[in-house]
């Protein structure tokens, strides 16, 4: 189990189980029109909007809808994401357009259910623990273990070679996927409108013509190993369980690692049956830096 980047107390968050998980950095947009998830934007919006409280978890609902009327553990994943508020927009049935950005990562440690005569919140809370990112120690530490030093002995490569090491086979990684991504629009693109666009031939800065939903996807790629991590796994067309463990992995190299398994396994499917199951739009998934 992964340690808490806040520490070790926890924390009662607002609950929203979704059909697919939140990965950070990721846009959500979303409608809000049940009654007791209007009550939770009312309350959110209640809130200072510089508190840092406007914020709700989401968990990827592993079985049916209803997950009040079965055992949370078994209807919900453990590993979600919170969803930041950054903008709520009141509508005139009484719900909600709500644009929010996943940001921090957490483990479930006990779903609150509500109770119909209690004062309490009538949606789903959540005791949680959060969980930290293995970044820069993590790949250096990985990668010092496999190499020998001038001594002939594993593992007594000073600290700085390790490190450079480490960060230079992160980058080979990083291109590694973002080439395979790459491919992976393309090959989507071409069986469902035609013709993909050539990602070495993208220019950002063209903002005179409107973009195709690849090329906007395209764009969103990053060289940043974490950002591209996550830009991956939240829009590629993979299983839920993929999802769920990309979402549950917290090295960045390891994550990065899965998906280029993932990425090739997905090309192969595409390159042999030639079909794509959804409609590129539902493919396309925006991402914030903040």
């Amino acid at each position: 189990m992964d340690g808490g980047g806040r520490g070790c107390s926890s924390e009662i968050i607002p609950l929203f189980p979704l059909e697919t998980p939140l990965f950070p950095g990721v846009v959500l947009p979303l409608n809000i029109f049940e009654p007791r998830y209007r009550r939770l934007m009312a309350d959110l919006s209640a809130l200072p909007a510089d508190s840092g409280l406007r914020r709700f978890g989401v968990v990827s609902i592993r079985q049916g809808w209803e997950v009040e009327r079965v055992a949370p553990a078994e209807a919900l994943y453990d590993v979600g994401c919170t969803a930041v508020v950054r903008a709520v927009a009141a509508q005139a049935d009484g719900g909600y357009q709500v644009v929010a950005v996943g940001a921090d990562r957490f483990r479930l440690l006990d779903v609150l259910l509500p109770e119909d005569d209690s004062t309490e919140p009538p949606y789903l809370r959540a005791e949680v623990e959060w969980l930290h990112e293995e970044e820069a120690a993590e790949e250096a530490a990985g990668d010092a273990e496999g190499l020998v030093g001038a001594d002939g002995v594993p593992g007594t490569v000073p600290h700085e070679v390790a490190s450079s090491v480490a960060r230079g086979s992160l980058e080979v990684l990083t291109g590694n996927v973002r080439d395979l991504f790459a491919q992976y629009v393309a090959e989507v693109t071409r069986r469902q409108v035609g013709d993909g666009p050539d990602f070495d031939e993208l220019d950002p800065a063209d903002a005179d013509e409107e973009p195709d939903v690849a090329t906007e996807l395209l764009r969103e790629v990053t060289d940043d190993a974490r950002g591209l991590s996550y830009l991956v796994a939240s829009a590629a067309l993979l299983t839920a369980e993929d999802r769920q463990s990309l979402l549950a992995e917290s090295a960045t190299r390891r994550r990065l690692t899965m998906e280029s398994r993932l990425l090739r396994r997905e090309l192969t499917l595409l390159r042999t049956v030639g079909a794509v199951p959804v409609p590129l739009r539902q493919f396309a998934t925006p991402m914030t830096a903040n």
